[in-house]
């Protein structure tokens, strides 16, 4: 009787990587330092809230044909399709999250409109002040890892952080993404 030669069995193939799974393993292996980790989960939510602040803040022109909707247009409106559009070429149902955190940003940045018409500072001030915090507080805590990343992949972590703040969040709860 021949020997079977158990070399030549094949292996059951592993499942491709996504490519949202692949930018988490990254965005995992840059934040490996407990302060960093702490620095990114909060100053992350930070940072996104201000960019898109500070881009809503920026005038739009009048467009005739919105009409009526011609306040509720705005250069973020462009940010916010072409970012939900990215985060849903990654993870449908992370991308949501993202939507709707999206809305939650637009309901605070909209009463920062309305402090600003009862005389206090002017829309862009808090998202600046924000942002510059935000981003230095992430840029210094990345240097307490052991590798240095580069500036290319420090921004595509910055791009990441955002939708995988939600992975963390949703990983424990029994859906699909």
């Amino acid at each position: 009787m021949a020997q079977h030669n158990r070399s030549s069995q094949t292996k059951p193939k592993a499942q491709p990587q996504r490519r949202v799974d692949m930018l988490f393993a990254a965005y995992e292996a840059a934040h490996q330092h407990p302060v960093n980790k702490l620095v990114s989960r909060t100053a992350t939510p930070l940072l996104f809230f201000s960019v898109f602040a500070l881009i809503w803040a920026l005038p739009f022109p009048y467009i005739a044909f919105l009409g009526k909707y011609n306040g509720f247009v705005n250069w973020a409106s462009f940010l916010l399709a072409f970012s939900v559009f990215y985060y849903y070429r990654l993870s449908p149902v992370l991308s949501y999250f993202i939507l709707f955190t999206y809305f939650a940003f637009s309901y605070f940045i909209i009463q920062l409109e309305q402090v600003e018409k009862a005389g206090g500072p002017a829309l862009f001030v808090v998202p600046l002040i924000l942002f510059v915090i935000s981003i230095t507080a992430m840029f210094i805590s990345q240097t307490l890892e052991k590798g240095k990343l580069s500036m290319a992949k420090q921004l595509k972590n910055i791009i990441v952080a955002p939708i995988y703040l939600w992975y963390l969040i949703l990983k424990r709860l029994p859906l699909r993404f």
